[in-house]
């Protein structure tokens, strides 16, 4: 029973816990471009904050999961919740390194800053994938 707790809680904490590494890392860098350069600064602070999307993420996929847990359905919510959470927590701390190599990049170069977004897009693609199909597979848990 203990599990399917971990299981219903997990990506929510895990997407947290992800989403508080990759904006420390993101923040720490915008904060530096901001001492170096003049303007753009609120896009710096923006790019800072797009690893807090799988914190979002977690939260959706913890209510989808939110059922009476069984020993029946335990190990099945364990499974989707925190293999979803480890998912989310690894994209947010990778996109936050995405997001830190964007901003030190665009503070140089200003005109390739979109360019310079693709790697966090991309990482961010794959949360979504992890969150569709957590989604999508917690309708088959037995309520």
């Amino acid at each position: 029973m203990a599990l399917g707790w971990a299981g219903l809680y997990g990506p929510m904490a895990l997407g947290a816990i992800g989403s508080m590494i990759g904006c420390a890392q993101a923040g720490q860098a915008a904060c530096g471009a901001l001492l170096e350069t003049e303007t753009g600064h609120g896009r710096y602070i923006g790019i800072a904050a797009m690893p807090s999307s799988q914190s979002i993420y977690g939260i959706v996929v913890m209510f989808a999961l939110n059922r009476e847990i069984t020993p029946e359905n335990a190990p099945g919510l364990a499974a989707i919740g925190l293999l979803c959470g480890l998912a989310l927590l690894f994209s947010a701390a990778w996109q936050g390194r995405c997001c830190a190599s964007a901003i030190n990049v665009s503070k140089i170069r200003p005109e390739i800053f979109g360019m310079s977004l693709a790697p966090a897009a991309i990482v961010e693609g794959f949360a979504v994938f992890a969150f569709i199909f957590a989604l999508v597979i917690s309708a088959g848990v037995p309520a």
